[in-house]
């Protein structure tokens, strides 16, 4: 099996369900939060949270990647940018390293101002590691915190043309 067929599906799996310990909790910016509800039960202590199923509905996504060149791919409703670009296999060098989980910047990207506008407000832990991003403008958001709806149709998006990694870059100040 490829190394990339296996990143999707530890990807798909990793997001699809969760299961906890009575003691431990879900933070409410765990990448099961991000695109729609998040179906919750509790049997015989153990708390399990599982993602409502995807539609069928698809819309074109175009990519403007960090060589300038238009990518345009189809994706399902529901799924987030970085769902996106993992399942479509999409080569943007170190994109999406914590796979969803708020921890790292490399996810970013540029959407114009009216797609911008379409989405929600910016959660204080997405602008938290939005500061530590390269390039960052007035219309930067995280791909994985995007979820894509019918709305968003046709959206152009941009990939910075460099990535921190704030997991890494905190890795090294620590080590000096």
């Amino acid at each position: 099996m490829s190394s990339s067929l296996v990143r999707v599906l530890l990807h798909r799996a990793a997001v699809a369900r969760v299961t906890l310990a009575p003691h431990q909790t879900l933070r409410k910016t765990s990448a099961l939060s991000r695109c729609g509800s998040v179906l919750h039960r509790q049997i015989r202590g153990i708390n399990t949270f599982t993602l409502p199923l995807r539609t069928e509905e698809k819309v074109t996504i175009n990519f403007v990647n960090r060589d300038g060149k238009k990518i345009s791919v189809t994706a399902l409703t529901g799924n987030s940018i970085l769902d996106v670009v993992v399942d479509q296999n999409l080569d943007f060098d170190g994109f999406g390293a914590c796979e969803g989980t708020l921890a790292c910047s490399t996810c970013h990207v540029i959407l114009e101002e009216d797609v911008y506008k379409k989405l929600g407000s910016i959660s204080d832990e997405e602008m938290d590691m939005l500061d530590l991003a390269y390039g960052l403008t007035d219309t930067s958001r995280l791909g994985c915190q995007v979820c894509l709806r019918k709305d968003l149709e046709g959206m152009l998006l941009r990939v910075p043309e460099t990535v921190a990694d704030a997991r890494v870059d905190s890795q090294q100040e620590s080590s000096t």
